[in-house]
């Protein structure tokens, strides 16, 4: 196979994107692949470490504007506050990316109300308030495309976090719904269903080498995938290339379900 060249998407230059956590793993990439779009990007994650070398390191040698922003996603106030903040730096919003999420691994007996609350909060609740919030300035777009985080976590099913599997699974089923909801706003919403992504978590806390061969193993490609992969699918999702495209779940798993 010859070397590999990825497209560049005119609609995207000065296009004005909010992505949630965005400091790291596949939020990293997104944030990333926008801004070398020559899209203007505001991103939030609680690592204000990571976001802020992040944000300078692209502030230095992309063609896009960006800036950083602390978030707590789980603080609602927290979110209305930063989608403000964001869409009046940014001037308006064209794409939203709802990314944050927290996939630790969970036993079934072990989880408590308050644990259920906490996981629906960090992987579910925030994606709908995030959405609401932006929506009146969406709704003044001539080109939103709304572009939510699922996972084929849901579809395998995956085992030993229950409470992260049903959250990915409702996100799919909204993301459905508000595509009916908002669609005479002209406003698309789809779904990422990623598989496994070989982010630097992933390779610390959960790609053992055992593991890794499951998945290579349950995989038509024989290889990870990188979340520049999954930055990729995001960005056609967001261009005037997939105009006519909403309502869907997009999967990139390497041919696993």
């Amino acid at each position: 196979m010859g070397e590999l060249r990825y497209a560049q998407y005119p609609s995207l230059n000065r296009r004005r994107v909010l992505i949630t956590g965005g400091a790291s793993g596949i939020g990293e990439a997104f944030v990333e692949a926008f801004a070398g779009q020559g899209a203007q990007v505001a991103f939030c994650d609680i690592d204000d470490a990571a976001g802020n070398v992040l944000a300078e390191r692209l502030e230095a040698h992309g063609p896009g504007r960006l800036r950083y922003w602390h978030c707590d996603l789980t603080d609602l106030d927290a979110v209305r506050a930063f989608v403000a903040e964001a869409v009046e730096w940014l001037g308006g919003l064209d794409v939203l990316l709802n990314n944050a999420a927290n996939d630790r691994r969970h036993a079934l007996e072990a989880v408590t109300p308050e644990m259920w609350d906490a996981l629906m909060a960090v992987n579910l609740r925030h994606q709908f308030f995030v959405t609401q919030a932006a929506l009146p300035v969406l709704r003044q777009s001539k080109a939103a495309s709304i572009v939510q985080m699922s996972s084929i976590a849901w579809m395998i099913p995956s085992t030993g976090l229950p409470v992260y599997v049903a959250a990915k699974a409702a996100i799919a089923a909204m993301s459905r719904s508000l595509a009916r909801e908002l669609g005479k706003d002209g406003i698309r919403v789809n779904a990422i269903c990623p598989g496994a992504i070989a982010t630097e978590k992933q390779r610390k806390v959960v790609l053992t080498a055992e593991y890794e061969a499951q998945v290579l193993a349950a995989q038509s490609l024989k290889r990870m995938l990188e979340p520049e992969e999954v930055a990729r699918l995001a960005l056609f999702l967001a261009a005037d290339d997939s105009a006519g495209i909403t309502g869907q779940c997009h999967i990139i798993d390497a041919g696993w379900v």
